[in-house]
């Protein structure tokens, strides 16, 4: 198993808050609220829900700190909590519709056509647009890196499913890039004119 060499000011703050010390638990969540709040907004759109989910998601975290092994990185076992808890609101508040397992999709997407770079906030709003079981799958593959059986399992769907969902989900988006680079060229030759 891979150790990561962490601080020792980390490691005390873990510490710290194993001991239920509100010092130690108040500047973790300040180090890692930012972070972990943009990790919970890729799967919950209302910015209201997604502080829920992170102030929920933070609670576990002071909860399970002593199921951290330092066998990997705190922040990478704070994100999985927080994901984690991003899937159960989803299941709970809202219907996550996914769509009946395909082989195959209708085709992959031609990602050269688009020209112009986005920004990661412009990005983040197309990817908001997608329907909540797109937008879940795209997020714990292409975002979190997780496989296609570990999603199915987080799903409790089949792995063709999740394929299926991702797939869909980038024909999707790519549908949004290209409205979104006509619309930039649009605009663009308005203002020239």
């Amino acid at each position: 198993m891979l150790k990561i060499k962490r601080s020792t000011a980390e490691e005390k703050l873990i510490e710290a808050c194993r001991k239920g010390e509100s010092k130690a638990q108040r500047h973790i969540y300040e180090k890692y609220a930012p972070l972990m709040f943009a990790v919970c907004r890729r799967y919950v759109q209302e910015v209201h829900e997604a502080e829920d989910v992170l102030v929920t998601g933070f609670t576990k975290v002071f909860q399970k700190i002593d199921q951290f092994k330092a066998e990997g990185s705190f922040e990478g076992w704070i994100r999985r909590i927080m994901v984690n808890q991003a899937l159960t609101h989803i299941r709970k508040n809202k219907s996550m519709y996914l769509e009946v397992e395909i082989e195959k999709a209708e085709r992959e997407p031609d990602y050269n056509q688009l020209q112009n770079k986005l920004e990661v906030e412009d990005l983040q709003k197309l990817i908001d647009r997608l329907p909540t079981g797109y937008k879940t799958v795209f997020n714990l593959y292409a975002i979190e890196g997780y496989s296609h059986r570990e999603i199915a399992e987080q799903l409790d769907i089949s792995e063709n499913t999740s394929k299926s969902q991702l797939s869909r989900a980038r024909v999707h988006l790519q549908k949004l890039l290209v409205e979104a680079e006509n619309f930039m060229n649009d605009k663009a030759l308005r203002n020239e004119g």
